[in-house]
């Protein structure tokens, strides 16, 4: 399960002391596993990450440099790249995505526009997914949902835009629809997928992207104003109540014994939905982290992480060693023993030994891209952004940037002129991992695109900038 915009703050059990947000449920999947508390996204937006995610590589590997990918965009992965539902497909798993893709399609077109009455080529289901259910992304047109290859309403209506929602987007509408049901019909889907798959004989395997805490904000009636302090918070909540409805469906259906979860976030909390009502209710919606989604300091990709596998993961148990979502591709693949070959998986560590409470690390380094292509290296208590800026409207002009983030994890001290060999050493690391084409043992890979990794300004934003304009 990835949620969509939500901070490491914004999960009660990963900033106890400051949370003013209850989330019961992820707090129950804790208990009942593993936290990670050094867990990070591939990227501080949304496309790369999910990239990283589903196929184990880092995203600027890919021609996405920086952005996300654009509206109507066209796919992002390759049609023969291994992904984790590919992979899993050939151990015998049924596999599903079903919520947010925003990672291109190949949309068709009549007399160079768009339509909608005609299968979608390049989708999640010829990207290793049996099926699919979902939204493109909730806050881009079409605004209707699709399953497996087509639309289930035509678009005839248009959506002008909406600011009491937070929306700017316009584009063709499905007739009624509403955008406070999205997150509960995907949640009704996962569900019922669950329980079509638990009296099976195949084992599955979903990939449940939520929309939310994520622009349009617009929770269902039941969450509206119950965090009381904005709609975002409300959503964080209903986020919330979209896993205790999946694991309820496991409980229900018996196979919670035999099932394991992990739910994360593709980035930190997006600073254009009104910071101010957080920070007067005392909620510090990064936790103790600087910035927020887009940037390369640790608000941007430092992920709530939470895994629950019953009989293998110690109950109420904790990692403090550095994870990427990137990570869970070549996870799934030491548990099914699917042998993955040097061309995937290039940047994904297993991690299973951590999972089963071994205390050595599994990466030497993790890699982090700002929304505007800034480069960030982690290894150990060393953490170098490459370029002057973080992704972030406020970073100073400076040549680069060293923290030792277990001294100040607030990243307030810069120590790039005092440790020049650090500075060194960490450039020299990164220039070694893009140039390989990949950043675990195996043959040399080549990236897709020339990678720009020691750009010194902010490059282009890419396909997209961002969802929405920066505040």
């Amino acid at each position: 399960m990835l949620a969509d915009d939500l901070g490491y703050g914004d999960v009660a059990c990963f900033d106890p002391k400051f949370s003013k947000i209850p989330t019961p449920n992820i707090d129950r999947l804790a208990r009942g596993g593993m936290i990670f508390t050094e867990a990070h996204s591939s990227a501080a937006c949304c496309s790369p990450t999910r990239y990283g995610l589903l196929t184990g590589r880092y995203n600027w590997r890919s021609r996405l440099q920086a952005g996300v990918v654009a509206e109507y965009g066209a796919p992002l992965i390759a049609p023969d790249r291994l992904t984790i539902a590919g992979m899993l497909k050939k151990e015998g798993y049924q596999t599903a995505a079903i919520g947010k893709w925003h990672l291109g399609m190949q949309w068709p077109k009549r007399d160079g526009n768009v339509v909608f009455d005609e299968p979608i080529a390049e989708g999640p289901t010829t990207r290793g997914f049996d099926y699919y259910f979902g939204v493109d992304a909730p806050n881009m047109s079409p605004f209707t949902f699709i399953e497996n290859d087509r639309v289930t309403v035509q678009p005839t209506d248009h959506f002008a835009g909406d600011k009491e929602i937070m929306l700017s987007h316009s584009g063709p509408m499905a007739p009624g629809w509403q955008f406070d049901r999205i997150l509960p019909t995907l949640t009704k889907k996962a569900v019922e997928y669950i329980a079509q798959e638990a009296r099976a004989k195949q084992p599955f395997f979903l990939y449940f992207a939520l929309t939310t805490p994520h622009e349009p904000v617009a929770p269902s009636e039941q969450f509206k104003g119950k965090s009381g302090i904005s709609g975002v918070g409300d959503l964080i909540m209903e986020t919330d109540w979209a896993l205790g409805q999946v694991m309820e469906a496991l409980d229900k259906q018996g196979i919670a014994d035999n099932t394991l979860v992990i739910f994360t976030s593709d980035n930190g909390h997006c600073p254009n939905t009104k910071i101010p009502p957080f920070i007067k209710a005392g909620h510090r919606v990064s936790g103790p982290f600087r910035g927020y989604k887009r940037d390369a300091w640790e608000g941007g990709h430092h992920m709530p992480f939470v895994a629950s596998w019953p009989g293998v993961v110690k109950p109420d148990s904790q990692c403090a060693q550095q994870v990427s979502l990137n990570d869970i591709m070549a996870t799934c693949a030491q548990i099914t023993g699917a042998k993955l070959p040097d061309n995937a998986a290039e940047d994904s560590f297993s991690l299973l030994p951590l999972l089963k409470g071994e205390p050595a690390p599994i990466r030497e380094a993790v890699v982090s891209h700002a929304s505007n292509g800034s480069f960030a290296i982690q290894r150990g208590q060393w953490k170098l952004i490459v370029a002057k800026g973080a992704g972030s409207s406020d970073a100073k002009p400076e040549p680069g940037q060293l923290y030792d983030i277990t001294a100040d994890i607030a990243e307030t001290k810069n120590l790039y002129s005092q440790h020049p060999e650090i500075v060194a050493e960490l450039t020299a690391l990164l220039k070694r991992y893009v140039e390989d084409g990949r950043t675990t043992p195996g043959a040399k890979q080549s990236n897709d695109v020339p990678v720009d990794w020691n750009k010194k300004t902010p490059a282009k934003r890419g396909e997209k900038q961002d969802e929405e304009p920066a505040a």
